[in-house]
C-alpha cells in the first residue's frame, strides 16, 4: 500500500470552514494549566480528552511556534500544512523530552487525542478514534510516529504490506446474495450461450442477474480472469451491465452516493483546498476549469477537473518497488482524452496501461460526448454522458472485474472508495495524509 515519507513532506492545505470548537478563552497564555503528565480520572473519556487537551495546549504555550498554530487555527478554523507540520514536530520533541526517545503506546496516543480535542476540525470523521492519522497504534503509523523516528534516527524497516494483491476494496470477494435466484450447471451455461446472440437488450440485463454468481467466480479465479470479455462479451456493447453488477453487489444506495454527493459535498471543498496547493501551471488550469471559468479547449470541462484536482492532494508516493511519479503524470493512468476523428483501436493498441482507465471522446476537452472504461485493451462503453457519471462507472469497474488500483492512484481511489461510498470502511489501509484530508471536507463550520 502506500506509505506517506517520514519527512511529512506532503501538499495538503487548510480548509477555512471547519468547526471553531467554542470560546477562544481557553487559549489565553495566562490561564493555569495542568502538568503535561495528568491521566484521565475515573469519570473516564471525557476527563481523558479534556486532560490530552491541556496538556497539548500547555506544550503550546511554552514552546516557540506553539502560539502562531494558535493563532492560525483562531482565525482559520483548521491548520495549513505549515502548522500542522510544525504542531507536529512541538509535540513530538516534547514526547521525546518527556519520556525518552522511545514512549509508549499510552503517551503517543494522549498526544494525539489532545490533538484533535483542542482542534477539533482535524478529527477524522471516519477513523475509529479520529486520531488515527497522527497515531496509529495498531500499525505504527501517523504523524507523530514517523516524526519520532526520524528524531531518534531509527532506520529499523517499518511494517508494511505490499500494495499488491490489495486485501479488500476491488479485490475482496462479495456476496452475491441480493441478485436473486442464480443459475448452475446446465441452465448457467445455456444462459451464457443465450447471451452471446441475444439482440434483446432486457433479457440480456436478467440474464445477466442470473449469472452473477458465475461470473464473481470467473474474475477471482486466478486462472479464469482474463476470460471474462470471451464468456460474457456484452459488456462490450450493452451499456449499463457494469452499474447492474455493482449495484447487486453493494446495493442502490452506496451505488448512487458519488452522483448524488459530488458536487453538493465533495467539489466545492475540493476546490478550496486545491487553491492552497502550490499554484503549479497544471493545478492553475484544473483550478480555472473546475471553477468554469476556464474557457480553453484544453482544459477539462469542470467536473473531470475537480476529480483530477482531488489527485493532486492526494499525490502518487513512491511504493517498495516503484519510483513516485508526478500528479500530472498520474492524471492519465486516470483518463485519457480522445479526439473524435482518429481511432479508438488504435488508441487502445498503443496504450500499454495494465489497470482500467477511461477514455473521453469528443472535439474538446470540455466538450466530451461518449465514454469508455478500458480494461486489458478493450472497450467498454458507459452507460453516463457526462465524465463524472463515467468516472463512477471506472470506479465500479474495478469491483465487478476484480481489478486493483494502479499504485500511482491508490490513496485517491480509497479516498473515493470509504470517504464517499463508504465501502470496507474500517478495514481499508488509509494514509494519514487521506484522513487529514477527509477532516477537512467533511468537518463542516
Amino acid at each position: 500500500m502506500d506509505r506517506s515519507s517520514s519527512s511529512l513532506t506532503d501538499t495538503l492545505s487548510p480548509s477555512s470552514d471547519t468547526e471553531t470548537p467554542g470560546p477562544m478563552e481557553w487559549w489565553s497564555p495566562a490561564r493555569s494549566v495542568p502538568s503535561p503528565d495528568v491521566r484521565a480520572g475515573p469519570s473516564g473519556e471525557v476527563l481523558e480528552s479534556s486532560a490530552a487537551k491541556e496538556m497539548v495546549l500547555n506544550v503550546l504555550h511554552v514552546k516557540p511556534g506553539g502560539e502562531d498554530i494558535l493563532e492560525e487555527y483562531k482565525s482559520d478554523k483548521s491548520l495549513s500544512t505549515r502548522c500542522r507540520k510544525q504542531l507536529v514536530n512541538i509535540l513530538a520533541s516534547d514526547m521525546t523530552e518527556r519520556h525518552g526517545r522511545m514512549p509508549s503506546r499510552k503517551q503517543k496516543e494522549n498526544y494525539a487525542l489532545g490533538i484533535i480535542t483542542l482542534f477539533p476540525s482535524l478529527k477524522d470523521p471516519f477513523s475509529p478514534k479520529g486520531y488515527e492519522h497522527f497515531y496509529d497504534a495498531e500499525k505504527g503509523m501517523g504523524y507523530l510516529a514517523w516524526r519520532l523516528k526520524t528524531i531518534g534516527r531509527n532506520k529499523s524497516k517499518r511494517p508494511a504490506k505490499e500494495e499488491s494483491p490489495q486485501e479488500q476494496g476491488p479485490k475482496r470477494r462479495r456476496s452475491t446474495s441480493s441478485a436473486g435466484e442464480q443459475l448452475q450447471g446446465d441452465a448457467c451455461r445455456e444462459a451464457i450461450s443465450f447471451l452471446s446472440h441475444s439482440t434483446d437488450v432486457t433479457s440480456v440485463f436478467q440474464k445477466m442477474r442470473s449469472t452473477l454468481e458465475h461470473r464473481q467466480a470467473l474474475v477471482h479465479n486466478p486462472q479464469r480472469t482474463t476470460d471474462i470479455f470471451k464468456t460474457f462479451p456484452r459488456f462490450l456493447d450493452v451499456k449499463g451491465l457494469v452499474n447492474q453488477d455493482f449495484t447487486l453487489l453493494f446495493g442502490v444506495e452506496t451505488a448512487s452516493r458519488l452522483l448524488e454527493r459530488w458536487n453538493t459535498v465533495f467539489k466545492p471543498k475540493i476546490i478550496m483546498e486545491a487553491k492552497r496547493l502550490t499554484q503549479t501551471p497544471d493545478v492553475q488550469q484544473l483550478l480555472a476549469a473546475a471553477e468554469a471559468y476556464g474557457q480553453n479547449d484544453n482544459y477539462w470541462d469542470s467536473d473531470m477537473a475537480s476529480l483530477l484536482l482531488l489527485l493532486h492532494l492526494l499525490p502518487p508516493t513512491a511504493g517498495r518497488r516503484r519510483i513516485k511519479i508526478s500528479s500530472s503524470d498520474a492524471e492519465k493512468k486516470l483518463v485519457y482524452f480522445h479526439k473524435s476523428s482518429s481511432s479508438l483501436e488504435e488508441r487502445l493498441r498503443d496504450q500499454e496501461n495494465p489497470q482500467p482507465y477511461m477514455i473521453a471522446v469528443g472535439q474538446t476537452k470540455n466538450k466530451m460526448d461518449t465514454f469508455y472504461i478500458a480494461i486489458d485493451k478493450q472497450p467498454i462503453p458507459c452507460q453516463a454522458t457526462s465524465s463524472l457519471g463515467a468516472f463512477d462507472e471506472l470506479f465500479k469497474a474495478h469491483f465487478v472485474f476484480n481489478t486493483a488500483y494502479d499504485s500511482s492512484l491508490v490513496q485517491f481511489y480509497r479516498f473515493i472508495q470509504t470517504t464517499i461510498y463508504n465501502i470496507d470502511l474500517k478495514s481499508t489501509d488509509e494514509s494519514p495524509r487521506l484522513r487529514e484530508l477527509r477532516a477537512k471536507i467533511l468537518n463542516d463550520s
